[in-house]
């Protein structure tokens, strides 16, 4: 039988019969404890501890220092060999071995030379049990040769080309480390224009000239010998070029399309692109039909090389490198395999056995190729070495049966293939030994009550002792308590009581005799401060006490320190400490702190602190009122299994009573140091019966209340385990969804270590389908919160239950849930797509439901793909984007909105479950019907006469439909902003341009313009002009416009009223020229004459603009500048002495401008100087125009 220490610890109650402990450990392999007394009494075959790596590159400069460590039971001996000989280490003065060990040192620095003790060495350990040999250790020295001579000639390259700077280092062991610098050993700056390769090379995408330097240098460093080689300094000249093309981009490494790369599992694979171009390329990285790996990938110079790290297996693929710039995007495939040297799935391990047992030497391993498996035994070739009867080979196992002591020996397992191999040492070693009891004798535990014990008994022996043991001399029962019993033997009382005091015996026994030894368990009461310090308040110059009374052990001496702020007190003389009491005499400010009294035992300590503030003294000091002191002296009594009393002593209540008590408790097994609340209870009440939850390990404190606020928290209560129960409720939240179509992920929020009610918390997950089977399948599971079941077909109904248990028991039985499994995306499509085209821009979608088993998942609703694939007008083909709405749930219809009029729609439908989308309907395609036109683009009046316009427009943007004709309407405006009678014209709808004729001259007309389809009419624009040479006023568009509403500006010239004043100052002024020439034939002064006398230089009044009225004027044969006059009354008459004054100044012509909105402006200037009047002698009535014109 094959012995194995017992891997997990076992608890066993006083309820087993007989009433003692059992440990009896089934073992399939030995192991000895690492005892300096037992070492030395047991042999044991060798053992390599350490060696040399198998590829060993060693300095030239140094000696050379081959480990091999080994330790064993005789000591062992060591012997080498040398590419396959035995190395005679005697018969080359230069090689030594060190004394007690197989490392050898050969001393070439003296003399010699490394390279005549290159080869493959190999170390063999042996004594009187077996052989153990190292690796193949491959001894080379490193190398660093220089580079060879070369003329480099100067590199002469127009602006953008590209370059590639060869480096080309010599061959070294290892190979060496390159870097470009310049002749300051200043590194060369790097971007993504300028890397360098894998190979060493420097490659520019495109050069420019400031790249131009004759110091690139390629440097190789040889970091085993600490030597640097130079290459040849490379001159580089870069001509400027007054325009350079630019190209797409194309790889200068590596060569062609596709190329292949292979890597070994676990190594760094690095795949490198780098691209010339110009603009710069930019590289990405893919992998086809695969994802990167997140936390493995990495990309190094400038993302032109993408690194993996820890390769695996799964990492072979093909890798796609892309290099991309504003010309074009090249790529190229690097199809990558990785192979793997052996690595061990099995390593074999130590067999320690006795006589007669069985056992078994495991090799296992894995690689890529295959490798394959062989055996040694004692370094020899299994096949040829000496045979063993209890020895079996079956491929990667070696089977022991009724092994003997001449079947020790060290086998070695060789794992091999074409990449590397890999050698493990393992001893079966047959031992036949009585029991050992390794704890020594008497052992005395001393341990606070409700704290662990654990109690040792470790133990050896060959055939495996089983452990026993005993409380008393007479072996007594261990009663209702708990005990574990851990492999190495140690038996734990978790929490042990007063009643665990005794004498425990462990008894160790095999078949070749019996082993036992006492220990000595003592439980202390523990250290409490029943009268802890006090917060106080002192005024200078006074005396202060604190008080710090211990209760503790009567076998244990406690040892009282106090602190002050954590450290230690004041070398003073004012302070004095006695048994119970600190007092500090005479006060000062440096006396506040903080005061911790501290009680030491040998076993625990325990502390308490107060405040002292000191306070300038007070005539009369005022009543203190404050929250109260913390409760003290917890005890708990009536310890039953799911209930406890708990008794306190209150604090002082500082001057307010106390209304009530806070307890909380703290589970110190499962969320130590978090406090939570159990209850409260009135101020008068010191006692709670408190209620108990099973497996927790419980520590209470108490709080008091006042009306000034909450005390600290009392020191804890002592610890009680309760016992274990069966979970009282199973988890929440349970719930079943498949995130694969053939599988169910169950989830369920797991019980917290307080609702666990006992060690060993599991879950039992059943699951059936809903509408199939009959039983349930079930498994049990760790604490865990997700089961995941496979191989479930697509979207089923299944029942559900998680049940929470434990060591001792199973929950109650818990309900069924329903979840579903994985959906998978839905198999049909709808069918039966009709339209319905409501108007012409409104469509109604009806389709027939998918039968439910198709959609294999849970519906989401359905989902209308539609897009407008031509106008029925234009029957443009220009491609427009898809528009997607989608009903939910079971909808199976929909109205599609916004449509285009007069267009040409398909859509389809698809149904949409959790997963996705599922095939969609055949293509339905329909026509919307013609709308009313958009306006007209722009409507312009241009050429405008005394008695026409000319209108030009362009077509509406969106005529949605066929134009069939164009209305315009107009009206003129009159002097009131009165609208006039509206005059309705239809234009032809191939027409832009159109000339009104035989309109009002200098009048204002109001247009409305507006197209027209078989829908009917569209939306209108406006625009205002007027008939006159001199003023085209247009005012801008006003498109839709509502009320049609007269513009402000008003054409004075076209005013009724304006044109009888002209006729009415016209014929004045004639008659005051025949006036003036009778009265000069008589030699008198006429009226004007006699004013103009008085006034030499009168001024001028100008016409107002908001009321009309005008101002005086000067003779004309005066030739003097307008000035201003007297107004004219508000009722237009003009008075005798006014009625020689002239008109006021009026702008027009060149004075007539448009404001930004396009309406006219100017009509009626402002004062400004004038030129002399011309042309004044004219008798006849001029025109309103003219009239206006002839007095500017």
């Amino acid at each position: 039988m094959q012995l194995k220490i017992m891997p997990k610890k076992k608890r066993l109650s006083a309820g087993r019969a007989p009433l003692m402990l059992f440990l009896c450990q089934m073992i399939s392999a030995l192991e000895v404890p690492l005892d300096p007394k037992l070492l030395e009494d047991l042999v044991q075959p060798p053992t390599i501890t350490q060696q040399s790596p198998k590829d060993y590159i060693i300095d030239p400069r140094e000696n050379i220092v081959i480990q091999c460590e080994a330790k064993g039971k005789p000591p062992p001996s060591f012997s080498w060999t040398r590419n396959g000989t035995h190395f005679d280490i005697d018969k080359d003065p230069l090689v030594t071995m060190k004394p007690g060990s197989g490392t050898l040192t050969i001393n070439i620095m003296s003399e010699g030379k490394a390279e005549t003790y290159e080869g493959v060495y190999q170390c063999t350990a042996r004594n009187e049990r077996g052989a153990a040999i190292s690796n193949n250790i491959v001894i080379r020295p490193s190398r660093s040769p220089l580079w060879t001579k070369e003329k480099l000639e100067p590199i002469i390259l127009r602006n953008g080309q590209s370059l590639v700077l060869p480096c080309r280092p010599p061959i070294g062991l290892p190979p060496p480390i390159i870097f470009w610098m310049d002749n300051s050993f200043q590194r060369l700056p790097q971007s993504e224009r300028v890397s360098q390769g894998l190979n060493g090379d420097l490659y520019f995408s495109n050069v420019l000239p400031e790249d131009t330097r004759e110091d690139y240098i390629c440097y190789a460093r040889f970091n085993h010998t600490q030597t640097i080689q130079q290459k040849q300094p490379i001159s580089v000249k870069v001509i400027s070029a007054k325009s350079h093309r630019q190209r797409p981009p194309t790889f200068l490494t590596p060569d062609g399309n596709t190329s292949r790369k292979e890597e070994l599992r676990g190594n760094v694979l690095s795949l490198e692109c780098i691209a010339e171009g110009l603009p710069t390329p930019i590289i990405y990285w893919i992998k086809e039909d695969g994802t990167l790996p997140i936390n493995r990938t990495f990309y190094r110079n400038f993302k032109k090389t993408l690194q993996i790290i820890q390769v695996t297996e799964a990492d072979s693929g093909n890798y796609q490198c892309i290099a991309k710039n504003a010309l074009g995007a090249i790529h190229h495939t690097i199809s990558v395999t990785v192979k793997a040297a052996p690595y061990w799935i099995i390593a074999p391990q130590n067999l320690v056995l006795s006589p007669e047992e069985d056992g078994t030497l495991i090799c296992r391993a894995n690689g890529n190729p295959k490798p394959r498996i062989s055996w040694l035994s004692n370094g020899v070739p299994i096949e040829i070495a000496p045979d063993d009867p209890s020895r079996k080979i079956d491929g990667d196992t070696i089977i022991f049966s009724k092994v003997q002591e001449r079947s020790s020996a060290v086998y070695q397992c060789n794992a091999s293939n074409e990449y590397g191999y890999l050698l493990a040492n393992a001893f079966v070693n047959v031992l036949a030994e009585p029991p050992r009891i390794l704890t020594s004798a008497n052992t005395l535990y001393q341990v606070i009550a409700n704290r662990a014990a654990l109690l040792d008994c470790a133990f050896f022996g060959s055939p495996l002792p089983t452990i026993e043991w005993f409380k008393g001399a007479k072996g007594s029962a261990l009663r209702e308590d708990i005990y574990v019993l851990h492999e190495n033997g140690t038996l734990e009382i978790p929490v042990a009581q007063k009643d665990s005091t005794g004498t425990y015996t462990c008894v160790a026994r095999n078949k070749l005799g019996m082993a036992k030894n006492d220990v000595h368990l003592e439980i202390k009461d523990p250290t409490r401060i029943i009268k802890q310090p006090e917060y106080a308040v002192v005024q200078r110059g006074s005396t202060v006490s604190f008080e710090c009374k211990v209760k503790h052990d009567h076998t244990l001496i406690p040892t009282v320190t106090w602190l002050k702020d954590h450290g230690e007190l004041p070398n003073d003389g004012r302070f004095t400490v006695d048994k119970d009491h600190l007092v500090v005499a005479d006060v000062n400010d440096d006396d506040g702190g903080t005061y911790t009294c501290v009680a030491n035992t040998t076993l625990d300590n325990v502390s308490a602190s107060a405040v002292l503030s000191v306070v300038a003294p007070t005539p009369t000091p005022a009543p203190i009122y404050d929250v109260p002191n913390p409760p003290f002296d917890l005890e708990l009594t009536d310890q039953l299994d799911r209930s406890v009393q708990l008794s306190w002593t209150p604090g002082d209540d500082n001057n307010s009573p106390i209304t009530k008590f806070i307890i909380e408790y703290e589970d110190a097994m499962h969320e130590p140091g978090l406090w939570h609340h159990q209850t409260e209870v009135p101020g008068t009440q010191t006692t709670a019966q408190l209620k108990l939850s099973p497996y927790v390990n419980y520590s209470f404190r108490v709080m008091a209340e006042n009306n000034l606020g909450r005390s600290l928290p009392s020191e804890a209560s002592e610890q009680y385990l309760t016992k274990a129960a069966e979970p009282d409720k199973n988890p929440t939240a349970v719930e079943g969804l498949g995130s694969e179509p053939d599988n169910l992920v169950i989830t369920w929020k797991p019980l917290n270590g307080f609702e666990s009610n006992g060690p060993g918390l599991q879950y039992k997950v059943s699951w059936r389908q809903k509408d199939g089977d009959d039983e349930w399948t079930s498994v049990v599971v760790a604490n865990v919160s997700k089961y995941i079941v496979s191989g479930t077909p697509t979207f089923v109904p299944y029942l559900i239950k998680v049940q929470a248990l434990n060591d001792a028991g199973f929950a109650p039985e818990p309900a069924a849930v329903m979840g579903h499994s994985g959906e998978d995306l839905p198999m049909v499509a709808p069918g039966n797509v009709r339209v319905n085209v409501v108007n012409s821009t409104l469509a109604e979608v009806h389709w027939d439901p998918v039968p439910l088993k198709s959609i294999r998942g849970h519906l989401q609703g359905y989902r209308i793909y539609y897009w407008k694939a031509q106008s029925s007008l234009t029957r443009n083909r220009r491609h427009i984007e898809k528009k997607i709405l989608t009903f939910q749930g079971s909808k199976t219809h929909g109205m599609l909105p916004g449509l285009e009029p007069f267009s040409h729609y398909t859509l389809n439908v698809r149904v949409v479950n959790g997963k996705g989308e599922g095939p969609a309907s055949p293509d339905k395609v329909f026509n919307t019907p013609e709308g009313v036109p958009s306006a007209p683009s722009s409507l312009k009046i241009v050429n405008p006469t005394l008695d026409s316009l000319t209108l030009e427009w362009e077509p509406p943007s969106h005529p949605n439909g066929i134009l069939t004709e164009y209305t315009l309407k107009y009206q003129p405006i009159n002097s009131t902003h009165e609208l006039g009678p509206l005059v309705d014209l239809k234009i032809p709808a191939n027409k832009t341009r159109w000339t009104l004729k035989n309109l009002n001259f200098s009048t204002r007309y109001k247009f409305y313009f507006y197209a027209r389809t078989a829908a009917g009419s569209g939306i209108q624009i406006t625009e205002e002009a007027i008939t006159t040479v001199d003023e085209a006023g247009i005012l801008p568009p006003d498109v839709g416009a509502g009320k049609a509403m007269a513009s402000r500006q008003v054409d004075i010239a076209t005013q009724g009223w304006f044109i009888g004043l002209m006729c009415a100052v016209a014929l004045l002024i004639l008659i005051l020229l025949i006036v003036c020439f009778i009265r000069r034939n008589k030699g008198g002064k006429y009226p004007v004459k006699e004013k103009e006398d008085a006034h030499a230089d009168p001024e001028i009044q100008p016409m107002k603009e908001d009321d009309g009225t005008f101002g005086e004027y000067s003779d004309a044969e005066d030739h003097k500048p307008l000035k201003k006059g007297s107004r004219t009354p508000s009722d237009r008459t003009v008075k005798k002495e006014d009625s020689d004054d002239s008109l006021v100044d009026y702008g027009e012509g060149v004075n007539g401008q448009f404001n930004e909105d396009g309406s006219f402006i100017g009509q009626y200037s402002g004062k400004k100087e004038k030129e002399p009047a011309e042309g004044n002698e004219s008798s006849e009535a001029p025109s309103p125009v003219n009239a206006m014109n002839s007095f500017v």
